[in-house]
């Protein structure tokens, strides 16, 4: 496995209002996260707050190109992002010990975190479509090109992991500053990952690991992802 520490690029924040960041997703165009009784969105190149939608939103978030998906406590919400409305729920797979939240494939993978596991789950019936094992708390979950990462955090500890999807064995982690916690998890396609600091109040950027050509193996899913 490959070590290495993390370096932050940027940080947004803290932001009126705001004591707690959960869930972090992105559109192609704005960062959301989770603040417990709304989602936020905000402009990356200026940090500026643009908007926020009154729904409880306590942890993962994540988008699928038309819809926001937001864990509160038990469930799983659909809202439509140009209204606010909810459009539909599902039971989470943890009965309320969800953590991260992410949209890959046409499906669903959620964090639970002190189980220490990942599901993939059906966006349509909750269904618990696979189950993937970590040996670390999971808080934040994303997919980019392929890759599957999540965050982790136990005490002042936390860390990006890249995961093998299929047998959950960590290929390479990024260590972040004692204290800087990962609350949620998104990339944003590219370069970069959004991080979620939990009571910290603040989203962070982390640079991602530049690629070669042999760095991408061992996950094994196509490059359809938005998450938390």
């Amino acid at each position: 496995m490959k070590r290495s520490a993390a370096t932050i690029v940027r940080e947004y924040g803290p932001f009126p209002g705001v004591d707690s960041v959960g869930g972090v997703t992105h559109d192609g165009q704005q960062v959301w996260f989770a603040s417990g009784d709304k989602l936020n969105a905000i402009d990356p190149a200026s940090g500026k707050t643009l908007r926020s939608i009154d729904v409880a939103a306590h942890a993962g978030t994540a988008f699928d190109g038309q819809y926001l998906f937001q864990l509160a406590e038990d469930r799983i919400q659909t809202i439509d992002p140009t209204t606010g409305r909810v459009l539909a729920t599902i039971p989470a797979p943890g009965g309320g010990g969800d953590s991260g939240l992410a949209w890959a494939e046409g499906t669903l993978w959620v964090g639970q975190y002190r189980d220490q596991k990942i599901h993939q789950v059906d966006p349509a019936t909750g269904a618990v479509l696979r189950t993937i094992e970590s040996n670390r708390f999971v808080t934040g979950v994303t997919w980019v090109d392929g890759e599957l990462w999540h965050g982790t955090w136990e005490g002042d500890e936390s860390e990006l992991r890249h995961i093998d999807a299929q047998t959950g064995e960590v290929l390479e982690s990024l260590a972040m500053p004692s204290g800087v916690g990962v609350s949620g998890l998104e990339s944003d396609g590219g370069e970069q990952f959004f991080c979620g600091g939990g009571n910290s109040g603040k989203v962070r950027t982390v640079r991602r690991p530049e690629r070669g050509s042999a760095a991408c193996s061992g996950s094994g899913i196509p490059v359809d992802a938005t998450s938390e």
